[in-house]
């Protein structure tokens, strides 16, 4: 198999709500920059071959086209959920891509996903007929709630993981995937989940554990120490190239 065509899409309709702040979370500043000019910026200086469908609201009122570096974008009027948004960006692109071209779907809360992680995982991609995603194992005792808040039971963590993104697919199962999902009323939380529904089973890229994704208030300075220790070894890393 091949990569061929690459399309990116980011849901970026959200609210977040969770955050209580005065725009939505993808518009809070790091450095200077929102976290969303933070994540496409990630993307590009990995996938700049990509074109890029960006999910907005179609209200969104904080928006601004000069923070994203990709050529070939296009705006794509986000939905109500997650999945509405990729299916709106999937069917827009009906009569551009084939059904072998891949799919990766990031989320805009994600802007400290590592380069490395990017990159592996696309050349994973390039020879999995199903898909894959980004995720970590689980390191944490999970403990299951009851309905009072107390710990019900201790689940065993072997072969637990978090699910991170991107999550990349074939662009024909993907869109089939998500319509059946939404057809049999599934409650899809991510791409994979759906995927999953067909009877298929995704491939886990293992990945590093900084790609936080930005959900509450504290996350946000912690991506703030997450971006600038990855700049530091960068930076690091260059000045040890100009010495060997």
């Amino acid at each position: 198999m091949t990569v061929g065509k690459l399309w990116l899409i980011v849901p970026a309709a959200g609210k977040g709500r969770r955050m209580g702040a005065n725009r939505p979370k993808q518009y809070l500043f790091i450095d200077e920059k929102p976290v969303l000019a933070h994540t496409l910026s990630r993307l590009y200086h990995a996938y700049p071959q990509a074109s890029l469908q960006l999910c907005l609201d179609e209200d969104d009122a904080w928006f601004d086209a000069r923070w994203v570096p990709f050529g070939d974008w296009r705006r794509v009027t986000g939905g109500a959920e997650r999945v509405d948004s990729v299916l709106q960006a999937l069917d827009g692109l009906a009569t551009e891509a084939a059904d072998d071209d891949l799919v990766l779907v990031h989320d805009v809360a994600r802007p400290c996903v590592h380069l490395d992680d990017l990159q592996r995982l696309l050349e994973m991609l390039a020879e999995e007929p199903v898909g894959g995603l980004l995720a970590t194992p689980v390191a944490d005792t999970m403990k299951r709630a009851d309905e009072a808040g107390r710990v019900a039971a201790t689940e065993a963590r072997e072969g637990l993981w978090h699910a991170l993104t991107p999550q990349g697919f074939r662009y024909g199962l993907l869109r089939k995937a998500l319509k059946r999902a939404i057809e049999k009323g599934i409650h899809v939380t991510d791409e994979a989940s759906a995927v999953e529904a067909q009877g298929l089973a995704p491939r886990l890229v293992t990945a590093r554990r900084d790609n936080l994704k930005i959900t509450h208030p504290e996350d946000l300075a912690l991506a703030t120490h997450i971006l600038a220790a990855q700049a530091k070894a960068i930076a690091g890393s260059v000045v040890d190239d100009c010495y060997e």
